[in-house]
């Protein structure tokens, strides 16, 4: 384990990304459930800007899914998160240990 990077359980990973303030910028690694790939998201909740208004076919949080905004790719997201690997989130980096 580096220096700055401090141990947490996938409970608390999970509440750290339910809990983040809208506003928050973070980066996340999880694997993605459609093809088990490792993805690492740079993102943020809360962002209303290419919303179409219509409601979702499907509830994210019965599928232990949190939707965000991808900033580089420009769009929403959902992060998987029973597959948490690592969150960097101000300032600090946290590895998710199993």
């Amino acid at each position: 384990m580096k220096k700055n990077e401090i141990d947490i359980t996938q409970d608390d990973a999970q509440g750290m990304i339910k809990n983040c303030k809208g506003s928050q910028f973070f980066t996340v690694e999880f694997v993605k459930r459609t093809d088990g790939s490792t993805r690492i998201m740079n993102c943020r909740k809360g962002v209303q800007k290419g919303l179409k208004g219509g409601a979702l076919s499907f509830n994210p949080t019965d599928h232990k899914l949190v939707g965000v905004y991808d900033i580089p790719k420009g769009g929403h997201r959902f992060i998987s998160l029973d597959e948490i690997k690592r969150v960097s989130m101000g300032g600090k980096r946290y590895i998710v240990k199993n």
